[in-house]
């Protein structure tokens, strides 16, 4: 939105009877609702906790014990970091925010600048915006000065999590199903019969086959896709129960521009016999993570996530296991790692749920017993993993905390 539109926009939303002076409370929802038409989600179980806890607060035995007084937010906080501040469970943020409901509309919309106040009273707690003692009725306000900022509102709100940890992950591996990567367009040939390409070389591809399963043509009809991107070697992931398979993990290598739809042409040989000749679609390179090559899947570029959500516990009990660690070769997965587990939207799994990571139990002889007989050890919390992209049987989960390694097999539940 041009400046000059978002300032009249904002002033027009003010009331007016005070020239200068903002409510901070007015200013925190007018905030939030600059942004709100991103449309970020607020389940109804999230609003529900909220309604709860803002009538009520919170058990002074749930707060962590250093809370402080007040914090201000600043650059570089996330949700979970102010749930650990603030509270003893992280994932508990729906509470925190429930405690401000009045002037915090959105949890996914937290800003720098913005100071929280904790209030005690009756052994309960709750959070505010207004510093301790001032009335409801004259809210506290900032003044404003005239200065010019470039700035976007949306862009500004603090994340849940740290952003470079799973920046990679929201735009590069990719659950399918053996049937969707099976018919999706393919590389078949390129310029000067090259074996490899990189970014900047143009290639040919098709989306229409001959035989199985029909695929798709390439189009570059007005409306259509242009944005691909390159996957290689759909690997299956697996229950490590059942071993069924879940769903394909494929590998992404690049991305390409589609510049010319594939055709077909009527030619004419020196016979006088008529044949059809397949004409491929010409693509354009435009990024390279690795070398590409004939036999490379194409799959349209999917709308961008934003990772706005907020850190809880599932609304349902959840229980499953690890089904891999994201990396090539790579065993056992440490902090800030990501890991894929076999429960997904199906199971009622959303963005945002914490889930707790399980120590693999182990099995002891009872010396004590003449028997000797083969115990089987209940297995510890091992730490906390958030889930941050769901598929219908997959997720991909960003591991938060842990002691040990974590490794295909392990089991998580709720915390």
């Amino acid at each position: 939105m041009p400046l000059k539109t978002l300032q009249t926009a904002l002033f027009s939303r003010l009331p007016v009877q005070r020239p200068l002076a903002w409510s901070a409370a007015a200013l925190a929802v007018l905030l939030c609702g600059a942004a709100s038409a991103q449309n970020f989600p607020i389940t109804p179980g999230q609003r529900a906790t909220a309604a709860q806890v803002a009538q009520a607060g919170v058990p002074l035995s749930e707060l962590a014990p250093n809370a402080p007084d007040s914090h201000t937010v600043r650059r570089g906080d996330t949700l979970w970091a102010i749930s650990r501040l603030f509270l003893r469970s992280p994932w508990r943020w729906p509470e925190l925010w429930g405690m401000n409901l009045d002037e915090i509309r959105n949890p996914h919309l937290i800003y720098p600048g913005q100071v929280l106040y904790l209030e005690k009273s009756n052994g309960r707690a709750r959070l505010s915006t207004r510093a301790p003692g001032t009335t409801g009725g004259e809210p506290q306000t900032v003044k404003v000065s005239p200065r010019t900022r470039f700035e976007s509102l949306a862009d500004s709100a603090i994340p849940p999590i740290s952003l470079q940890a799973i920046e990679a992950f929201l735009t590069e591996p990719l659950i399918v199903d053996e049937v969707t990567f099976s018919r999706a367009p393919r590389i078949v040939a390129t310029q000067e019969s090259r074996v490899l390409l990189s970014r900047g070389d143009r290639a040919y591809a098709r989306g229409q086959y001959s035989a199985g399963a029909p695929g798709t043509p390439l189009t570059d009809a007005p409306g259509q896709s242009r944005d691909y991107r390159v996957f290689r070697n759909a690997v299956p992931l697996k229950d490590p129960i059942t071993g069924a398979v879940l769903g394909y993990e494929a590998q992404f290598v690049g991305k390409a521009l589609l510049e010319r739809g594939e055709t077909s042409r009527e030619v004419v040989d020196s016979a006088g016999k008529t044949s059809v000749e397949l004409v491929p679609a010409t693509i354009d390179i435009v990024v390279a993570k690795e070398e590409m090559r004939v036999g490379d899947r194409l799959l349209p570029e999917p709308p961008r996530e934003l990772p706005n959500f907020v850190p809880r516990a599932p609304g349902s009990p959840q229980s499953g296991q690890i089904v891999s660690v994201y990396g090539n070769a790579v065993t056992f997965a440490a902090q800030n790692q990501v890991v894929a587990i076999n429960r997904g939207t199906e199971h009622g799994l959303e963005r945002g749920h914490v889930l707790a990571l399980q120590r693999e139990s182990e099995l002891v002889t009872d010396k004590t017993d003449t028997a000797r007989p083969q115990l089987r050890l209940p297995g510890e919390r091992n730490g906390l993993m958030l889930v941050f992209r769901t598929f219908d049987k997959l997720s991909y989960a960003l591991v938060l905390q842990i002691s040990d390694g974590v490794k295909v097999g392990d089991r998580f539940t709720s915390p």
